[in-house]
């Protein structure tokens, strides 16, 4: 016998209302039980066919066609309307009413997810870190959705609209300018006023230059740790990579074409000379470049070639190598010290701390202060 399509309000007819979003929800009902009567067996047991969700949606946007036929299913644990128009068209669907985080192509445009592409098509906005740069990812895959900007400068006016239009019944794609949003781009605080707004946030996955560096890198470190950007004053920069060389993790960094020769010489500087680095460039485009070599060699290797110091670069460098008599802990101990203290005492503390020798501890100092 086949399965029936289960109302979830008592009174279906006084719910889809009159005027055309009525008319259409009343085909698109008689549509659905007809599919069902036919496709049954395809359908999940017991699942509730909410006719009621889409009418928000018909009522909110007369200009988008509605096909004849509609079938309620459960995907994922959320509950959407597939919509298949003509014979061998693409299928559409009516979306939850959310926030979509859709991570880009970091340079190959054909990296996209075809969830992403859905995603992107089935949305009433996306909001983008810069609003040419989508639309030129939009209109090569033949979307017309309707732009908004949203980078760091704005992000949190610009969330707070995202909020209203979500309020409203929207949905909304949130987009950066390559990868994914959140991730040294503008998004974390979007994402954030979404969710204390109470509404849902869904991740799509995809394209991350860290990910796809770190998987041409080969190094065999057990686990690594995302820095993003280090700081762009010297000082800054500098104290930063001191604390981060006891970690025994490896270090994955992004920095721009004009920095990237200072902070090389800085992590050769100040990190183990037997640490190798991984070098890539301009990953998933023309001229991707991945090179690997010892620390010390990194600086030389970029004054090589001009080109070398051109592009987007994420820098990967291999985890610390293992130190006889003192352990990370004392090392972690020792930099928070190192950051208050002259060498002597830093170090004479943190052997009374850690009961690690002070002597090892003392020869240590020396190196993460540069002498």
């Amino acid at each position: 016998m086949a399965l029936q399509p289960v109302p979830c309000r008592e009174n279906q007819a006084r719910l889809f209302g009159g005027g055309d979003a009525g008319g259409g929800a009343a085909k698109i009902g008689a549509a659905a039980q007809a599919h069902f009567d036919k496709h049954g067996g395809l359908a999940i047991a017991a699942d509730q066919v909410d006719l009621a969700a889409a009418h928000p949606k018909v009522a909110f946007d007369q200009q988008k066609a509605l096909p004849q036929q509609v079938v309620g299913r459960q995907l994922l644990g959320r509950r959407t309307f597939a919509l298949p128009r003509a014979q061998g068209a693409a299928r559409m669907s009516f979306m939850e009413n959310a926030l979509y985080v859709v991570a880009t192509p970091i340079g190959n445009l054909g990296d996209i997810s075809l969830r992403a592409l859905e995603t992107l098509r089935g949305v009433d906005l996306v909001a983008c870190e810069d609003t040419r740069h989508a639309r030129q990812l939009l209109d090569h895959h033949g979307i017309k959705v309707p732009t908004l900007a949203l980078h760091q400068h704005n992000e949190n006016e610009a969330a707070a609209k995202l909020v209203r239009l979500l309020g409203e019944g929207r949905c909304v794609a949130l987009v950066s300018d390559a990868g994914t949003p959140g991730v040294s781009d503008p998004g974390a605080r979007t994402v954030a006023a979404v969710r204390a707004a109470g509404f849902r946030v869904i991740p799509l996955p995809g394209p991350s230059a860290a990910i796809t560096a770190l998987s041409a890198a080969g190094l065999a470190d057990a686990r690594f740790l995302f820095v993003g950007f280090l700081p762009a004053k010297v000082g800054a920069r500098k104290t930063a990579i001191r604390a981060l060389a006891p970690i025994d993790a490896a270090l994955v960094f992004y920095e721009a074409p004009h920095r990237v020769t200072e902070t090389v010489a800085d992590l050769a500087e100040l990190l183990e000379p037997q640490r190798d680095i991984v070098i890539a460039r301009e990953l998933t485009k023309m001229f991707e470049q991945i090179a690997r070599m010892p620390l010390g060699e990194a600086s030389a290797w970029l004054a090589a070639d001009a080109n070398h110091q051109r592009g987007e670069f994420v820098l990967v460098v291999s985890a610390p190598p293992a130190r006889e008599g003192l352990d990370a802990e004392s090392e972690r101990v020792l930099v928070a010290l190192l950051a208050e203290l002259p060498v002597k005492q830093a170090a004479k503390l943190a052997a009374e701390i850690t009961g690690q020798s002070k002597n090892a501890l003392y020869a240590r100092a020396l190196e993460l202060k540069g002498g």
